[in-house]
């Protein structure tokens, strides 16, 4: 497999030495995302968006990501996903699929950090039509607790140039079932709702999102939308992921690294041995 990566020479400074060594850099570029839509009649091209993403699996990428702006709702909407240069990808609908570019939430340039930008509250950017999640599976504390080692050892990117993001989807014994890698967060969660929505596989009722980031509104919000009823992250959470796990029901998981983790929302998915004494008043 040829891992997404550039090459180049560094200074490595080790104490009061100094020597020449070369490196590999995670690979930074622009995909523009264009929506052709309309009747058969009147076809219409529709810049959506452009991201800064690591190459590969930009398909799914644009699919996911318009999977979360409510654009697309069913695998047979999809008329074509096709490449048309090396920086930009078309996805077409079917005529007579409804492309209300109205329900985007962000429009124009992002970089590979951007998130939700310039939204402040949380009725402004919440999702159309995302129903309050499934009971979902009990997870054993120990699955949790398997998370990061499984991601990490997964992550071949990650390994070579130490610059990437990586989500991955897991079932409920902890067991890594997609990773999708990426400089931004949320490209790489793209990347993993993209390639499940297009095998047919969504909601992603009894599955688990694990996120190398914080807890983002956008990541817990991608989840949310693709029916995932767990979302845990290496770093924290935002208040904003938070009031929205709870909003929907879902469980949501920060610091899961070292043997522990937070429970900010949906505790009663998780199968505690013993379950937390109520916090003293």
């Amino acid at each position: 497999m040829t891992l997404p990566t550039f090459g180049t020479t560094v200074t490595a400074v080790d104490g009061a030495a100094a020597a020449e060594k070369p490196d590999a850099l995670a690979i930074e570029e622009p995909l523009e995302i264009v929506l052709v839509h309309g009747p058969a009649t009147n076809r219409r091209r529709s810049a959506v968006a452009v991201t800064m993403r690591t190459p590969g699996h930009d398909a799914e990428l644009a699919v996911g990501y318009l999977v979360g702006e409510g654009l697309l709702v069913d695998p047979s909407d999809l008329l074509a996903v096709a490449s048309t240069d090396a920086n930009a990808i078309r996805v077409d609908l079917k005529p007579g699929v409804a492309g209300n570019l109205d329900r985007l939430q962000r429009r124009g340039a992002m970089n590979s950090s951007c998130g939700v930008c310039g939204k402040t509250t949380l009725d402004a950017i919440e999702a159309e039509g995302v129903a309050a999640l499934s009971a979902g599976p009990t997870l054993a504390i120990d699955a949790i607790h398997r998370l990061p080692e499984r991601l990490r050892a997964a992550q071949a990117s990650f390994a070579a140039t130490g610059g990437l993001h990586a989500v991955g989807l897991f079932d409920a014994f902890g067991d890594l079932l997609v990773l999708r890698e990426d400089v931004g967060r949320h490209n790489a969660a793209d990347k993993v709702i993209g390639a499940e929505f297009l095998a047919g596989r969504l909601p992603l009722s009894d599955r688990v999102l694990f996120s190398t980031s914080r807890a983002s509104f956008e990541l817990v919000q991608k989840a949310a939308v693709a029916g995932v009823p767990v979302f845990a992250a290496v770093g924290a959470p935002t208040s904003l992921a938070v009031q929205l796990a709870q909003r929907f029901g879902l469980t949501l998981l920060g610091f899961v690294r070292d043997g522990r983790f937070n429970v900010y929302s949906g505790g009663e998915r998780l199968g505690f041995a013993n379950p937390p004494a109520a916090p003293l008043r």
